[in-house]
């Protein structure tokens, strides 16, 4: 125990001082170093120290070398990172020619909004930078980590390749594991092959997708998730349950996911008569074979760090003293290789996770295993000790806090070694044979589709999660719960009764979530959810039923305020246009929830999110229909007219899209459905992204355009027409747009004109999700940051 510690006071000297110059690491270590040696001193001259006191100053001692030794590695990681021309050419914003090497695996992206087309982004190391004083050019070896951002021909560089490109360095945030960026939009040159090392491991990981090709799509993606990290085929949509149920460990590369593979192959092997130092070698071996499949980037190496730390607890004597020394010495060894990962939240997860299972499961393994069979008790205490332990870094991440994680765990956790196992396999059949390995590769399927049925009906679950401030103070008082569980759990764990009705409590708040104090107001009719940059508005139909108009980018978010609302099913889902930040988080709205069919522009433009929407409404048997110009509709207290489109702009050459540099006056927002909607006693003139030419054409189509909520069109941006704003008359204008986006959303053009006609405004950005209420013909409106109501 006496090296957690170190361990931990240096990991956060290591996260305070990668982020300063190099000095400054410099001086701490010396000074620190300095210091240790003369206590070191005095305690070894035999300086008058109380025996009780020995101990604790050699520990202050060990604590010292620790802080000097991370202090120097952290100035020496700053320094090396900073030296060379990279750092100089990003500092200047230089253009440059590299050659470099291939880090990682290449990740496609889409920009929240259409404007950018998909990009790549790929962590490489530079090799060799070549750069250019007028007609003179240099050449220069160097070995300097960056983050490549590319065109999306980059997606198929491959893991350990040597590329030439060509772009712009910028320099990256201070503390990070890069030292520049370098945006590129030249098709990457490869010059070589991987190793032969690499293209074996890469032979493996295509036998077993092949292995699995003819499963459904979730275990197509899970099985080589589970056991080669390759996450590229897992879908938006069951990595948005695996964050809800707290599986997502079993999505990507994790200690945690290497400790259950560990747990399945070393009982087995005990089985077989495996014994002794036979058992280490066994569990050594599967570490191996694991890093060489999933490649050895940070993550794995990580991974395979915590896994060798559950190996030292599972196997020989003192299992658990040993994993404790073992864990802070790999946190030392893993900040003294990599000081950036001080900073890093995966590190801490898994660091966590690991210190949870070790310190405390066997203590609670012990207490369940008065009255429940070893078994169960070693089920029940793994996944609650590693949730516990992690819940508050998760709450910051992400805002939330899973209460259905450590059941999800425990019924998943069983399945997840055969799954793996039976993974391994046919990924090495597969080199023999295709039918063989799809046979094995069927077999794994079955204990795959198991976890994805337990993601999918845990996030189901009306409290499955619940919103946690993601502020200092929040995290605060919830560390505090938790370390009040750490010290109290053990008693309710020793006590059936006392198991049971906690049990029983937190089923009922699971099943029938008392909500966050009151959100949302029980008399609401229209919210604007809070989805990042872009749109997602609900319209109350009545019980459990809404018309959603729009969903925002980010399938999670727009799940996670349906499911605040208690909507469960969405006859009509209105997409006003098919920009990225108004359909991205359709799989969110279609997610355990019935709907009825998917209105949508006449417009179908840019093409590919078009053709996502029918794929995803195709998959669910969603309906999809395309509105017609003034129609009217009603459904449950909702009715709506539909004031525009009322032509359609001529389509773009297939597979490009019309929109500017700006995206102002794009067709693809010009022909955005605007609906003139009455619920409740109020009306709401929802708008899409609506430009100023659009906006006159409605105007001049003579429409009664007074309403008394105005959603206004495109985020608020700086386009907007005076005569459209005025001839609404709204008493309240709402704006959908996210914290600190780069598109300067909303426009303070824009605020001041909504302030000099008198029409009060809420934005997303700044109160939340908002919440729009009518009683007595009197409109007021409550905020998620102030959970309270305003009327004017």
């Amino acid at each position: 125990m006496r090296l957690l510690l170190p361990a931990g006071v240096g990991w956060l000297a290591a996260a305070v001082l990668v982020g300063p110059g190099p000095l400054v690491g410099a001086v701490v270590g010396c000074v620190a170093l300095v210091s240790a040696a003369v206590v070191g001193l005095l305690l070894v001259q035999g300086r008058r120290v109380g025996a009780a006191w020995v101990g604790v100053a050699w520990v202050v001692v060990g604590t010292l070398v620790v802080v000097g030794g991370l202090a120097i590695a952290a100035a020496l990681q700053v320094a090396t990172l900073r030296a060379g021309p990279v750092y100089e050419l990003a500092g200047r914003s230089a253009t440059a020619g590299v050659r470099v090497r291939i880090d990682g695996d290449p990740t496609l992206k889409q920009s929240t909004g259409s404007r950018r087309p998909p990009y790549v982004v790929v962590k490489v190391t530079v090799e060799e930078v070549r750069s250019w004083t007028g007609q003179r050019a240099t050449s220069v070896r160097v070995r300097t980590p960056v983050l490549l951002i590319g065109t999306a021909k980059w997606k198929d560089v491959r893991y350990g390749q040597h590329v030439d490109a060509s772009g712009r360095l910028e320099r990256a945030d201070s503390g990070g594991e890069v030292a520049a960026m370098l945006s590129t939009r030249s098709p990457p040159r490869v010059v070589d092959a991987p190793p032969w090392w690499l293209r074996a491991a890469e032979r493996v990981r295509a036998g077993l997708r092949q292995a699995v090709a003819h499963e459904p799509e979730d275990v197509r993606g899970l099985v080589p998730a589970l056991v080669m990290g390759d996450v590229s085929g897992v879908s938006p949509e069951l990595n948005a349950d695996f964050r809800t149920t707290g599986l997502t460990h079993l999505s990507a590369v994790s200690g945690t996911n290497l400790t259950l593979l560990l747990a399945f192959l070393l009982p087995l092997a005990r089985l077989i008569g495996v014994r002794a130092r036979g058992l280490t070698v066994v569990g050594v071996l599967t570490v191996v074979v694991f890093v060489v499949l999933a490649r050895p980037q940070p993550s794995v190496l990580r991974a395979a760090a915590m896994g060798l730390i559950a190996l030292a607890a599972m196997t020989g004597g003192g299992g658990q003293r040993r994993a404790v020394r073992s864990l802070s010495v790999a946190v030392i060894v893993l900040l003294l290789l990599d000081t950036s990962l001080s900073r890093s939240a995966g590190f801490a997860l898994s660091v966590l996770a690991t210190a949870g299972i070790v310190l405390l499961g066997p203590g609670w393994r012990d207490a369940l295993a008065c009255w429940l069979p070893g078994w169960l008790a070693d089920a029940i205490s793994c996944p609650l000790a590693a949730q516990l332990a992690c819940t508050p870094i998760v709450a910051w991440l992400s805002g939330q806090v899973s209460l259905v994680a450590v059941m999800t765990n425990l019924l998943a956790g069983p399945t997840v070694g055969p799954a793996t196992i039976l993974g391994f396999v046919a990924a090495g059949v597969a080199l023999l044979g295709t039918w063989p390995a799809q046979l094995v590769g069927w077999a794994a399927g079955w204990p795959a589709r198991w976890i994805i049925l337990v993601a999918r009906e845990g996030a189901d679950l009306p409290g499955a999660e619940s919103a946690w401030p993601a502020t200092v103070f929040g995290v605060v008082v919830l560390t505090a719960l938790c370390l009040a569980l750490v010290f109290g759990l053990h008693r309710i764990l020793a006590r059936p009764i006392a198991m049971v009705l906690a049990t029983v409590l937190l089923a009922v708040v699971v099943l029938r979530p008392i909500g966050t104090f009151g959100w949302p107001p029980r008399d609401w009719l229209f919210v604007v959810c809070d989805v990042g940059q872009g749109d997602g508005l609900v319209l109350k139909a009545g019980d459990g039923t809404a018309v959603v108009v729009d969903t925002g980018p980010d399938p999670a978010a727009m799940d996670r305020c349906l499911k605040d609302l208690g909507v469960r099913r969405v006859p009509v889902l209105v997409l006003s246009h098919f920009h990225a930040d108004h359909v991205g988080g359709l799989a969110g709205v279609l997610n355990g929830r019935q709907v009825g069919e998917i209105e949508v522009t006449p417009y179908f433009s840019p093409r590919a999110e078009y053709d996502r929407v029918t794929e995803l409404a195709t998959q669910h048997r969603v309906g999809i229909r395309t509105v017609a110009f003034h129609e009217q509709r009603v459904v449950g207290q909702v009715s709506w007219t539909t004031l525009w489109p009322a032509k359609v702009p001529a389509l773009p050459p297939a597979g490009t899209s019309s929109a500017t540099s700006s995206d102002e006056g794009s067709p693809e927002n010009n022909a955005s459905i605007a609906m003139m909607v009455e619920v409740g006693g109020l009306r709401i003139l929802l708008t899409g992204d609506l430009e100023p030419e659009s906006q006159r054409a409605v105007l001049a189509s003579g429409a009664d355009l007074h309403a008394d909520v105005l959603k206004v069109p495109h985020h608020g941006s700086a386009q907007q027409d005076p005569a459209f704003i005025a001839a609404v008359d709204a008493r309240l204008a709402v704006i959908s747009a996210g914290r600190d986006n780069d598109y300067g959303h909303p426009a303070p053009r824009t605020l001041d004109l909504l302030s000099h006609t008198t029409i009060r405004t809420a934005t997303t950005n700044v109160s939340g999700s908002l919440v729009v209420t009518n009683s007595d013909s009197h409109l007021s409106l409550a905020t998620r940051s102030s959970e309270g109501a305003e009327g004017d």
